[in-house]
């Protein structure tokens, strides 16, 4: 991997392009019959000859796949800390911004504190392609246009929301609305939590959906992060995914130093950080087999339901943290209210909190 990217001085890095046809072929995308997207290979027949034949989709993972991966992220690591320690230097900022899709790589952001004189880190939510074009606009908006600073983005929550009537409305369509209990918000808070004390998988969909890939408390998926099982659980009844797949744990802003090694907010799932040994037993599904999680810090500000929903669990169970993923089923992320209703319904969950509505479903 070193010999395929290699550091170079001033905080540069280069590419062995005899390994690569990116830059002399193009890219070639496609789509199949099924309508799923397709991307030719971007590397050379070298890059075979070195590591052997590639993976076929859905194929076994065999520890050269393992060994692989793990070297790939090591080389990564040591290329993105090359390039920070360097931007450190010249600016003498202890403040990082990032976007674009390196900085969802969490792992490794998650290790900056230690590798960088960064102490400070900042993600933008959408920190892909999307948020890439974000900065874009905001550079022209103040650095062209002359336009004074706007607020920073300390949530992600700027998608669509749906008013209780049109929840009721789509509940009525899938005929839930006579079972379903209409709460206020700290009875909502209260009644789900004690669903997730139990053990019980519930489908929360509350005000503006998320910008970004990852599911903060708005279109997510909660359950309890010490149940016994409860990782094997999720993947068997709704998730489907592969075994080494970790879920997050959301927890309160001001209590992340009791579970984690550092204690830098995370409002975006954008950092990794250790798991302290005190309390991996109260987060076990969220705990990874190296014993690290990534979290989300969530504070009563940016997020005030989300908030009162895990510090309602944190008084039913003494644990400030839930287990959050997207809600959806090897799909995207749902959306709307009728998207979040057929979700639940096709899948082993037990109780949907969506809007002021709570819907269990009963024994059978």
């Amino acid at each position: 991997m070193r010999n395929i990217v290699r550091l170079e001085d001033e905080g540069r890095f280069s590419l062995d392009l005899d390994y690569f046809i990116h830059h002399c072929e193009g890219v070639d995308y496609g789509v199949t019959d099924e309508g799923h997207p397709t991307l030719a290979p971007l590397y050379s027949g070298k890059l075979v000859e070195l590591f052997g034949e590639p993976r076929k989709r859905g194929a076994e993972l065999t520890e050269r796949d393992m060994d692989l991966a793990f070297s790939m992220q090591a080389r990564f690591e040591e290329v993105y800390f090359h390039i920070l320690r360097h931007l450190h230097a010249v600016t003498g900022s202890d403040a990082l911004c990032v976007a674009g899709g390196v900085s969802l790589n969490s792992v490794a952001n998650g290790k900056l504190f230690q590798q960088t004189g960064f102490k400070r880190f900042y993600a933008h939510p959408a920190a892909t392609d999307d948020g890439t074009a974000f900065g874009a606009a905001y550079f022209v908006h103040h650095l062209t246009l002359g336009a004074p600073r706007g607020k920073p983005i300390h949530h992600g929550y700027f998608g669509n929301e749906y008013s209780d009537d049109e929840v009721a409305l789509a509940l009525a369509r899938h005929g839930l609305l006579d079972g379903a209990q209409k709460l206020d918000e700290d009875a909502l808070c209260e009644a789900t939590a004690k669903e997730v004390a139990k053990g019980h998988v519930v489908g929360w969909f509350q005000g503006r959906m998320e910008w970004g890939p990852r599911a903060l408390g708005a279109r997510s998926i909660v359950a309890h992060p010490g149940f016994p099982g409860m990782k094997d659980i999720l993947n068997a009844r709704i998730k489907h995914r592969e075994w080494f797949r970790p879920f997050a744990p959301s927890i309160l802003e001001e209590r992340i130093g009791d579970y984690f090694a550092e204690t830098h907010p995370s409002p975006f799932m954008m950092l990794v950080y250790r798991t302290r040994p005190e309390g991996r037993d109260d987060i076990s599904a969220t705990d990874h087999v190296d014993h690290t999680g990534r979290l989300q810090s969530v504070n009563r500000e940016d997020a005030p339901r989300y908030y009162k929903l895990i510090a309602a669990f944190e008084r039913e169970t003494g644990i400030p943290v839930i287990l959050n993923t997207s809600f959806n089923e090897n799909e995207p992320i749902v959306c709307t209210p009728d998207e979040a209703i057929d979700c639940y319904l096709r899948t082993k969950m037990d109780a949907l909190a969506i809007g002021s509505y709570l819907v269990v479903k009963g024994p059978a």
